[in-house]
């Protein structure tokens, strides 16, 4: 039996919630069914869809990990090491743990070869690597990686609703925005959840500061 693990990660981007990171190994003679059930970037099916597709990818899997960076984890690791760095790492210990035949994964940098060298640097046995960006869109293996990925992210984020967030975390979203200001006024500082090194968190919590000085002179 050939190991075919495929890594991919969902919330890389957003201000809110964790970035989930997932290694998905499966026997190489039981890709053609990937494919059968239209197994692809996650991005490219509905919500729906991939929940259907979780439990299948998972009952079909010779095993699968997945990585949790919480939000203050991710600011503390980024005091030492930039975002790509802290992903390269964590994939490092997917690919030690399940021990695979091969192994294909979504690059997260542009020069793709510099990123396979990386990876191999933290490696403990030589195994055959493919690193290319969008290839969640190209081999099954790493789009089902990429749909568990981004199903466990969802459920992290349904998660936070109880403490009243609304939003999809991402810096593009009105409701994320809203939220973020709502809290900085009643609170003062962020939640946990909250990526405080984002350059959005740190710019909304500037203007929440300027805004109370200004309120303040106006006051005296």
């Amino acid at each position: 039996m050939k190991k075919v693990l495929g890594i991919d990660e969902a919330g890389r981007g957003p201000v809110v919630g964790p970035m989930i990171i997932c290694g998905y190994l499966i026997d190489e003679k039981k890709i053609p069914k990937l494919w059968e059930w239209g197994v692809k970037d996650s991005k490219l099916l509905t919500k729906k869809k991939r929940e259907e597709l979780s439990p299948l990818l998972e009952g079909i899997a010779e095993d699968f990990i997945i990585v949790k960076i919480d939000a203050h984890e991710i600011d503390k690791l980024r005091t030492k090491a930039n975002l790509n760095m802290i992903e390269i790492e964590k994939m490092q210990t997917i690919i030690n743990l399940l021990n695979p035949d091969k192994v294909i994964i979504d690059a997260c940098e542009s020069n793709t070869q510099k990123f396979k060298e990386k990876i191999l640097s933290g490696i403990n046995k030589k195994t055959e690597i493919i690193c290319e960006n969008f290839a969640d869109r190209k081999y099954p293996v790493v789009g089902a990686a990429s749909i568990l990925a981004k199903v466990y992210r969802d459920n992290e984020i349904l998660e936070l609703r109880k403490l009243g967030f609304s939003g999809s975390g991402y810096p593009s979203d009105p409701k994320t925005i809203a939220f973020l200001k709502k809290w900085l006024k009643k609170n003062k500082n962020y939640p946990n959840f909250v990526r405080k090194s984002w350059f959005t968190a740190q710019y909304l919590k500037e203007q929440e500061e300027q805004s109370k000085l200004n309120d303040f002179a106006l006051d005296k």
